[in-house]
C-alpha cells in the first residue's frame, strides 16, 4: 500500500516503546515522527507533529491516556496499548481503532495498524471515533479527584478539594480556586454528572458549589437563600434547589 502513516508513541515505560518500535520498522509506509513518555509530552508533541496515528498507554503517572484525551486539539487515530483489561469496553463502545493487551504478538499489532491503513484509504467520513471517546469520557465520574485544564500550552491540574464553586462562562465553566481561576470549555450539565456523588451541589442553573466550602445557608426574603462560602464569597440559591441543599448539608 502506497499510503503513508506518521506515527508517534506515547508510553511511559521505556522497554515498551523499544518493542512497538520494533514492531513499526518492518512497515515501510509508516514513519515514526517521535516517542514520548508521559501524556503531558505528549500533548505537545501531538501539537507540534500533527501526526496521523498515536500508539498511546492508557495507565501512565501524572496524566493517563484518557485524561490526555480529554486535552488534545486535534484528535489523530489512536490504538491503545494498556496492560489492563478494564478500559477496554469503554474504547470499543466508541469504535476506537483498537485495543491492545500486553503482551501483544507482532501479528495482533500488524492487525491494528492494517486497521488504521484501511480507514485511512477509505478517507472515512464519519465522526471520529476519538472525539465520541472524549464525549463519553465527559460524561462519566470523575475517578481521580482531579480535573486537567489546558490554556494554550499550558495544563494546570486542579484537584477537587480546591475548588470553592463552579459558574457557567457561556460555552465554558470556570473553576474558582484560592489560587485562581481556570475555564475550561465543558458544559455545567456534563461537569454536574462528572461530580456526582462528590461533595458538590448545583444551586443555581450557573453555580455549582463544594459544600465543604460552605459557611452557611442565609435566608432572605420569604423563600430566597444565600450560601455564604468560608471565603466570604455570596452565592444565590435557586428556590427550587434549596430543598435538595438542605437535604445535602443535613438541615
Amino acid at each position: 500500500m502506497e499510503t503513508n502513516l506518521k506515527v508517534i508513541i506515547i508510553e511511559d515505560e521505556q522497554p515498551a516503546r523499544e518493542l512497538l518500535k520494533a514492531y513499526l520498522k518492518p512497515h515501510n509506509n509508516i514513519e515514526l515522527i517521535g516517542e514520548f513518555e508521559d501524556g503531558f509530552s505528549g500533548i505537545k508533541g501531538i501539537s507540534s507533529l500533527h501526526p496521523d496515528l498515536i500508539l498511546l498507554d492508557i495507565q501512565m503517572p501524572k496524566l493517563t491516556g484518557f485524561e490526555m484525551l480529554e486535552l488534545l486539539d486535534e484528535i489523530p487515530e489512536i490504538i491503545f496499548t494498556t496492560a489492563y483489561d478494564q478500559y477496554a469496553l469503554k474504547a470499543f463502545e466508541v469504535n476506537a481503532i483498537d485495543y491492545l493487551m500486553k503482551p501483544f504478538s507482532k501479528d495482533r499489532f500488524d492487525s491494528a495498524i492494517k486497521k488504521v491503513i484501511e480507514r485511512k484509504a477509505k478517507k472515512s467520513h464519519e465522526a471520529n471515533p476519538v472525539n465520541r471517546l472524549k464525549d463519553q469520557l465527559k460524561e462519566e465520574p470523575i475517578v481521580n479527584d482531579r480535573i486537567f485544564v489546558k490554556t494554550g500550552n499550558h495544563i494546570d491540574m486542579v484537584h477537587l478539594e480546591e475548588i470553592l464553586f463552579i459558574e457557567a462562562q457561556d460555552d465554558y465553566i470556570e473553576f474558582h480556586t484560592a489560587k485562581g481561576k481556570f475555564l475550561k470549555k465543558e458544559t455545567m450539565r456534563n461537569i454536574e454528572n462528572q461530580l456526582n456523588g462528590k461533595h458538590f451541589i448545583r444551586v443555581h442553573r450557573s453555580f455549582i458549589i463544594n459544600t465543604k466550602q460552605i459557611q452557611k445557608l442565609e435566608k432572605y426574603g420569604k423563600e430566597s437563600y444565600m450560601v455564604i462560602l468560608k471565603d466570604g464569597t455570596s452565592i444565590n440559591a435557586s428556590r427550587s434547589r434549596v430543598k435538595s441543599l438542605k437535604e445535602k448539608l443535613g438541615i
